[in-house]
């Protein structure tokens, strides 16, 4: 049995003049040199009573032409400092890199294959402690103190690593949650497996208050009539507690409905709610926002075991499927993310055009449960990518600016993008970083799936090519090199020193 002592909080550690950090954390209220407005565009219609916006990012730094195959292409003050490519027996086109999760000196990759840990010390030259080989799409990851968690979204013939696929029409077939004892990053140890309904696609980490459990939010979506443990209607998340100290009596406390009216019936341009794709909590501040298919919601997490929804916002016009969330640090806003084409789609062309397969930046207005999302504007990478690149909004993070709300994003192979969206209406790419087509005659997943800013450098999991590690070099976002995190899962969104 395995015992696990929860991390160290946050900490926050200055280096240099105090004094002179705040004076230049002034300037970064200024609007960035040369950033330009897009063009107006009418905003998404919205539940609840938010008032669509306007305007559309725009970009400091845009390439003159599209790179080739490989071809490296990126602003000045965005760089690659290092690759490590995929190993056997990850090295497979169909072994996708997925997400990441961070602690210490060490990143930990979700693969569809297993997980790969990372030493990152030395960011330039990281490297490979271990490989766990554990199948099951697509292997969602997160940590806490010495425990690893997989999710695990398809029909496999047990819960053991070494399951074969099997159809979820089969009644034996299981999907859910994997847990991981970490302790020792060379050899981890397969500890528990908990079998949510519908499985799960992605997870969210929520710790308890008094840090004796942690609460994973499951997020899982598309019930069949035919599959004996995912029937519809799905309109709810699984929440699975594990206890610290004894994590093998991990199991499911709830099932929460958040869609008693079963959601979004799907029209227009949405995609029907049955169920959620992702969930990003903000513990300090009590709230999490879910991204449900058809749907976007603010929820009350103040009791972690009943989440409630405060609001729920639609876009019938512009966004095809709400896949994730990040808010702000001051907990004011919400940038939600659309998947259009599932990941696997040419979004980012002219055909498409620049709102769709885009972020959502909506402010959070009002006071407890009056509390509303208000549409304020769209933004997506200004380049245009080729038809044979697999290119959509995907999984970014803040960079912890003092005074604005920069945030580093994932585009497949659209690349690497650095924003600000401090004006809720003017959002601005302030650095992007991305390679050429992997194919200039066919189309072949690939990209950037999940990219993250930690402890002064950006990690970007890329689905063929492996671990890439880049360096911002930007006056407007110096300030960020001033926090450091001791662990950082995405979805269980830190809060930071402001001013």
């Amino acid at each position: 049995m395995s015992r696990s002592s929860p991390p160290r909080l946050r900490q926050l550690r200055v280096t240099g003049a105090a004094a002179a950090g705040l004076l230049l954390a002034a300037l970064l209220a200024v609007a960035p040199g040369g950033a330009t407005p897009g063009s107006a565009a009418p905003g998404g219609a919205a539940l609840s009573g938010a008032t669509p916006g306007r305007v559309t990012g725009a970009s400091t730094a845009v390439p003159a032409a599209v790179p080739g195959v490989d071809e490296i292409s990126s602003s000045p003050n965005l760089r690659q400092v290092a690759n490590l490519p995929k190993q056997a027996p990850f090295d497979t086109t169909s072994a996708l890199g997925t997400d990441i999760a961070f602690q210490g000196r060490y990143a930990f990759v979700g693969n569809y294959q297993g997980f790969v840990i990372y030493d990152i010390a030395r960011p330039s030259a990281p490297t490979i402690v271990s490989q766990v080989h554990c199948p099951g799409s697509q292997n969602d990851i997160s940590i806490y103190g010495d425990l690893l968690f997989l999710s695990t979204d398809e029909g496999r013939s047990d819960a053991s690593c070494a399951s074969a696929p099997l159809p979820a029409t089969e009644p034996q077939s299981w999907e859910g949650i994997k847990i991981f004892d970490i302790s020792d990053k060379a050899t981890p140890r397969y500890l528990k497996a908990v079998e949510t309904a519908c499985g799960s696609h992605t997870h969210t980490l929520v710790p308890a208050r008094d840090r004796r459990s942690v609460y994973l939010y499951v997020s899982s979506y598309r019930p069949r009539e035919d599959y004996p443990d995912c029937r519809p209607p799905h309109d709810s998340i699984s929440i699975v507690r594990v206890p610290l100290r004894t994590p093998t009596d991990a199991a499911v406390v709830a099932t929460p409905n958040l869609f008693p009216d079963g959601g979004n019936p799907a029209g227009g341009y949405s995609a029907e709610t049955s169920g959620c794709h992702d969930i990003t909590a903000y513990p300090a501040k009590n709230l999490a926002a879910g991204a449900c298919m058809g749907d976007g919601v603010l929820l009350d997490i103040t009791r972690p075991e009943a989440p409630r929804v405060i609001n729920r916002v639609r876009d019938t016009e512009n966004f095809a499927f709400w896949h994730s969330a990040t808010f702000n640090n001051a907990g004011t806003k919400v940038v939600f993310t659309d998947e259009l084409g599932g990941g696997g789609g040419a979004t980012c062309n002219e055909a498409i055009g620049p709102q769709r397969g885009a972020n959502a930046i909506y402010d959070l207005t009002g006071r407890g449960d009056a509390r509303k999302l208000v549409f304020r504007s769209y933004y997506k990478i200004p380049r245009v990518n080729t038809d044979t690149e697999n290119c959509v909004a995907h999984n970014g993070s803040l960079v912890p600016v003092l005074g604005r709300d920069v945030m580093v994003q994932a585009w497949y192979q659209g690349g690497v993008s650095v924003w600000d969206f401090t004006d809720s209406t003017r959002p601005t790419e302030i650095a992007f970083w991305e390679r050429g087509p992997l194919s200039e005659t066919q189309r072949i997943t690939g990209g950037a799936w999940s990219t993250y800013y930690y402890n002064g450098y950006i990690y970007s999991s890329d689905i063929q090519k492996g671990l890439d590690v880049l360096e911002l070099r930007d006056w407007r976002t110096w300030s960020a090199h001033l926090t450091r995190y001791d662990e950082f899962n995405a979805q269980t969104q830190p809060t930071y020193l402001s001013w």
